[in-house]
Formats: C-alpha cells, sequence, structure tokens
C-alpha cells in the first residue's frame, strides 16, 4: 500500500474515531436532567480529588470507659472534668464568687472580672473577687442540672438555658437580665434580602421561614442541641407556627418540612460563615455580636434580627449565703458602670437595643422543645451524616475542648438508626471512624476517637471536605 494511502486512511480513522467520540460525548446525556448532568460531573469531579489525597485509615478502637447499655444507647457524652476549665480568670481572695459565662462575651467579663479583682472590693468588711470559667452555655447548664459541678452564678447568653435549668426543678434565680445586649438574627446577602422584601414585604422569622419552606432561601444553621443560636431560632420556629402551642403537631409537621428544605446543620460557627462567603449557602443564623466582629460579614451582608433576646442574663445558682449575694450584686452594678458598658459595645454589644424580641417560653416548654427538635431533626430522609474535625494548631486548649464538648453531646442524642462517620483533619486527613449504623459498637468507637482528640500541625480543611463527602455520597450510593 502507497504511504500516501496509509496517511489517508490513518487521517479518516482519526476523523471517524473524532465523529465517534462526539456523538458518544453528545448524546451521553440524552434523557438526563440538568440535575442529573450536574451530579455526575461533580461526582467525578469529587472522585478525582480524592484520587490525589493521602488519607489516614486506621482501625477503629473501642472506649475503654465506654458502658454498653441503654442509658448510654441514649446519651454517651460522659460531662468532662471541670479541670478541663480552668479559670480564665482568678479568685483573688477567700471570699469570691465562681461564675461559669458563655463564651461569645469572655473577653469583654475577663476584662470586667480583672479591673473588678483589681479595684480591692469589699462587703462586710472582707475582701472580695470574683472566678471566671469560660463553659459553653449548655454545657454549663448540663454541669448544673447534673449537680456535678455547680457555680454560684451562671451568666450563659439568654434565658433559655436558665428557664431550662428552672424547668428541671433547679433552683436558678434570675438577678439580672441584661449584662451587655445581643440577639440572634438572619445573615445573608443584601440582593437576597431585596429579593426577599420584595415578594414578602418586611423581613421577620415568619417570612424567612417560608421563604425557606418555598424553596426561595438556603438557610443554614448551628445545632441547637449545642448553641444558642440555633436553638433560639427552633424555637422561634415552633413559635410561629403555632402561637397558642408551639408544642402542636401542626408546629412539629412544619418543623419537620422545614428540616427537610435545610441542606447541613453545622457544628461551628466559622464553618457556616465560610458557608455564607463561600456562596453555599444564601444565608445563616447567627448572633448579632459575631456579626459585627465579622469583617467579611458586617457592611457586606445584611442582618434581620429574629427570635428572643440574648442580653447575657445572670442567675445565682443554689442558696447563697448572704455575702456572696453582695459579691454578685457588686460585680453586676460593676460590669453596668458606664466604663464597662462603653467596653461591652466596642466588643460588638449593645446594638439594635429598641428590638424587642420573642417573649421567652417557660421552661418545661423549652425542654419539651428540645426533645422534639431531637426527634425530627432529620426531617422525613434518612441521615448519613460525617462529622468534620479541625484538630490543628489552632485548636490548641480550649477551642479543641468545646469541639469535643460539642461532639460529645451531639453524639448523646443521634439515634442508632443514623450513619455517622467521623473525619478529623490537620496536616493530613484521617477517617477515625468509617460511616457506619449508629449502633453501641459504633458509639464506642466514635468516643474512643473524640477522647484521642489532639491538636497539631496545619489546617487541610479542602482535603477534609473532600474526604467526607466521598464517604458520605459512597455510603448513600445504592449497593448492588
Amino acid at each position: 500500500m502507497k504511504k500516501s494511502n496509509i496517511v489517508i486512511l490513518g487521517v479518516i480513522a482519526v476523523v471517524v474515531f473524532g465523529i465517534i467520540f462526539g456523538i458518544v460525548s453528545f448524546t451521553e446525556n440524552w434523557g438526563k436532567s440538568r440535575d442529573q448532568v450536574d451530579t455526575e460531573a461533580a461526582m467525578k469531579n469529587l472522585d478525582r480529588l480524592y484520587s490525589q489525597l493521602n488519607i489516614s485509615k486506621p482501625t477503629p478502637k473501642k472506649d475503654a470507659d465506654y458502658q454498653d447499655t441503654d442509658e448510654n444507647a441514649e446519651k454517651i457524652a460522659v460531662l468532662p472534668d471541670i479541670g478541663e476549665y480552668p479559670f480564665v480568670v482568678n479568685p483573688t481572695t477567700d471570699n469570691f464568687l465562681t461564675i461559669y459565662s458563655s463564651l461569645e462575651k469572655i473577653d469583654w467579663l475577663i476584662e470586667a472580672a480583672n479591673k473588678f479583682n483589681q479595684s480591692a472590693p469589699t462587703a462586710d468588711n472582707h475582701p472580695i473577687s470574683v472566678g471566671i470559667r469560660a463553659i459553653p452555655g449548655n454545657l454549663g447548664a448540663d454541669f448544673i442540672s447534673s449537680d456535678k459541678y455547680r457555680p454560684d452564678v451562671y451568666a450563659p447568653s439568654s434565658e433559655i438555658y436558665g428557664d431550662m435549668l428552672i424547668g428541671q426543678g433547679v433552683k436558678a434565680a434570675l438577678v439580672e437580665k441584661s449584662l451587655a445586649g445581643n440577639l440572634t438574627g438572619v445573615v445573608m446577602t443584601q440582593k437576597m434580602n431585596d429579593d426577599l422584601t420584595n415578594k414578602y414585604g418586611a423581613l421577620n422569622s415568619e417570612t424567612i421561614i417560608e421563604a425557606v419552606l418555598n424553596n426561595g432561601l438556603t438557610l443554614g444553621y448551628t445545632t441547637p442541641l449545642s448553641n444558642e443560636d440555633g436553638f433560639n431560632f427552633i424555637l422561634t420556629l415552633l413559635a410561629d407556627s403555632d402561637s397558642n402551642n408551639p408544642l402542636s403537631d401542626n408546629a412539629i409537621e412544619r418543623l419537620r418540612k422545614f428540616q427537610d428544605k435545610i441542606p447541613f446543620i453545622s457544628y461551628d460557627i466559622d464553618q457556616l460563615k465560610a458557608s455564607l462567603t463561600g456562596g453555599a449557602l444564601d444565608a445563616i443564623i447567627l448572633n448579632h455580636q459575631a456579626y459585627t466582629n465579622s469583617p467579611n460579614l458586617a457592611g457586606h451582608y445584611t442582618f434581620v434580627p429574629i427570635g428572643i433576646r440574648q442580653d447575657n442574663p445572670v442567675y445565682e445558682i443554689g442558696d447563697l449565703s448572704a455575702l456572696k449575694k453582695q459579691i454578685t450584686a457588686q460585680f453586676i452594678a460593676f460590669c453596668k458602670n458606664p466604663d464597662s458598658q462603653k467596653s461591652a459595645a466596642e466588643k460588638g454589644f449593645n446594638n439594635l437595643q429598641d428590638y424587642v424580641g420573642a417573649a421567652p417560653m417557660n421552661g418545661t416548654t423549652i425542654l419539651q422543645a428540645q426533645e422534639i427538635y431531637k426527634k425530627e431533626k432529620n426531617g422525613s430522609s434518612d441521615l448519613t451524616a460525617v462529622f468534620v474535625a479541625d484538630i490543628s494548631g489552632s485548636m490548641e486548649g480550649s477551642p479543641l475542648l468545646n469541639l469535643k464538648a460539642s461532639l460529645n453531646r451531639a453524639a448523646g442524642i443521634i439515634d442508632s438508626n443514623t450513619n455517622i462517620g467521623l473525619v478529623t483533619f490537620s496536616d493530613t486527613v484521617t477517617i477515625d471512624v468509617p460511616i457506619a449504623k449508629f449502633d453501641n459498637t459504633q458509639r464506642s468507637y466514635f468516643s474512643n476517637a473524640v477522647k484521642s482528640m489532639r491538636a497539631s500541625g496545619s489546617t487541610a480543611m479542602f482535603d477534609a471536605i473532600v474526604v467526607a463527602q466521598k464517604n458520605a455520597y459512597g455510603r448513600k450510593k445504592p449497593q448492588s
């Protein structure tokens, strides 16, 4: 055969191959919806990214301290030792007050407490002082209600946790409604705000919830079981659904339908904010002080106040002595003086003071609402979830302790039919607990992995998200 003929045949072969490849490429998506095509493309990209990673897959180990009992099946979280939450302000006298403070105001309260102690205050001719422990509001409430550790004074973000304690029979006396003003709201883009305003009129919790139910808004929030912003929002949803009875069947059904519209619930405020600024969410639930102190949010996103105000109340716990009651009164007065309130304002508090907020619920109703959320949090869908935990060096100290407390609390309310996994990341990514039904064995694996977390290294967050998504989607594929 002549060389020219070979060349011609080769060209023809290339052209034919190109036509066939083109036809296959063009027709492979025939009959598929746009969502199917986009999903398949995303999965291919996810597979490509996953194949490039070096992933650690140690064999899970059971927690030797985990007891395989029905009680622990409902709640595996063993309250940590109070030593994990040392004084961030040490008392300086023999007569002092121990205060559990929620975290969002801790920098301001540390400043106020140090100045108070340095002023050499006295009561009944006794030198007095205060000691502050920084403890998440929900964990502080658990310490108190379990009677494992009780402070003299409890200072949560809002009256929600204080009322819950009262509903559990704890003697908790509200002695100050507002140390520093704050409130929860919905943070969204200006465009989304304008679009929803044009459609619904003035924005409030009812219209925002309606927008989510009508697929007009993609919303994310932090878990109500360990974060007060998220809890405040769920209570608001139930109250808006039935003002006469927020625990009615209609309210619960609306909660279930709402949960079907929520793409994910975050255990970390920073990840929630990143999902908003990255475009994965249209809006998030966040308290105003955190919004104000986030440069990438304030001024670029709008804030719509909703729910019960979070004005940092103060509760006396148990039967305090007359001297300790005097210390409480003096410290509250010190926090309310003009200089302390000016400092609070500089740290993002005391804004939007004209917003009245929803009426607080009684403690019994709040406790029942929490139980309802535990049962209905998955909506009508089966749930597969992968916890992605940052254990890089930046988490050393209290951030890691707070992460462990949140994971343990979350694990304690997940039912055994849910598929749960755990991925941690620092320099590299580790699949600590592969996805499986959350039975007692899986709970024990999870408990041990959380207990074993140590902070070190840098932050491979993107890699960890890729691994978590790959494992979650792989679990949801039909088994052949």
